[in-house]
């Protein structure tokens, strides 16, 4: 494999790109609008600088890098000399198998077609083409540079080929990858998930603060993160898709989303990306300050 496509260029999408230009491969970064790739190669370049500072990097490999990843508007055109095409779009049903279909018109036939879902059936995505066997979960983690681990999810009808494939190329990218079948959340979300929605209820029934929550479990379960703090760097509204994939998909009451995630949604606090969630967040800014709505 040597040419790569990545269709969004989000904090995933360039992420994906970063790492794979990183290594070597030729990207090509797709997205809607130029100023979202244009804000992606500057968040990448950004990445990188950090990484030549910590000696992980030269300059030279850098430029190089840079170098390598191609911007394009068209999805055709970014998509025509892919050997593998990684989708990073929003963690929405409708918009990805509408992505799969026009991917698998405008990709090479011997083109591999990557998710990097955290949550949507690789089988339903699959169905929207004429290639299931080659359509596979690459399920990168955030922040994609420096998380160690790529779950790899076969569809129902996913080749061993094409997992074996996908297994090598991320341990040529230095990941860990691991293979999980594909059942609502996989691994990661399946486990994750609900424990962040238990946070989110334990707050929500008055049971501790966030501060308190987050520190009992920092401090005693040994997490580098607490966990509405990793909702807010996730993003609520990512928290909130997943769990009602969870739900939809299991029928199990233990995965409702707790209401007071959905009334955030809801309200526009989303995390970091909007600068409120359970925690407010100043740009330029170190300091972890509770919400004003938490706090009254």
């Amino acid at each position: 494999m040597k040419n790569i496509s990545v269709i969004g260029s989000g904090t995933m999408g360039n992420g994906i790109a970063h790492v794979f230009a990183q290594f070597g491969y030729e990207v090509s970064l797709i997205d809607i609008k130029q100023d979202y790739l244009d804000k992606a190669l500057a968040k990448i370049s950004k990445n990188m600088d950090r990484q030549v500072a910590k000696e992980v990097l030269t300059q030279a490999d850098k430029d190089a890098a840079l170098s390598r990843i191609i911007p394009f508007t068209s999805l055709a055109e970014g998509v025509k000399n892919a050997d593998l095409v990684v989708e990073a779009a929003t963690e929405n049903m409708e918009i990805k198998l509408d992505l799969f279909r026009q991917i698998d018109e405008l990709a090479p036939s011997t083109a591999i077609l990557a998710s990097n879902t955290s949550s949507i059936s690789i089988t339903k995505i699959a169905s929207a083409t004429k290639r299931e066997e080659k359509v596979i979960g690459m399920h990168f983690m955030n922040p994609v540079p420096v998380m160690k681990l790529i779950e790899v999810i076969r569809g129902f009808s996913t080749s061993d080929e094409t997992t074996d494939i996908i297994m090598d190329l991320s341990k040529k990218l230095q990941k860990v990858p691991v293979e999980v079948n594909d059942y609502p959340g996989f691994v990661a979300n399946r486990i994750l998930m609900p424990m962040i929605n238990e946070a989110i209820y334990t707050l929500y029934e008055g049971v501790a603060g966030v501060h308190e929550i987050d520190t009992v479990m920092k401090l005693g379960m040994a997490h580098p993160m607490g966990p509405l703090q990793l909702a807010d760097f996730i993003g609520l509204d990512v928290c909130l898709s997943i769990l009602r994939v969870l739900h939809d998909g299991f029928g199990n009451p233990k995965y409702a989303p707790c209401p007071l995630l959905v009334n955030m949604v809801e309200a526009g606090h989303r995390g970091v990306k909007t600068g409120k969630g359970f925690y407010e967040y100043t740009p330029g800014s170190k300091d972890l300050v509770v919400s004003s709505r938490f706090t009254k």
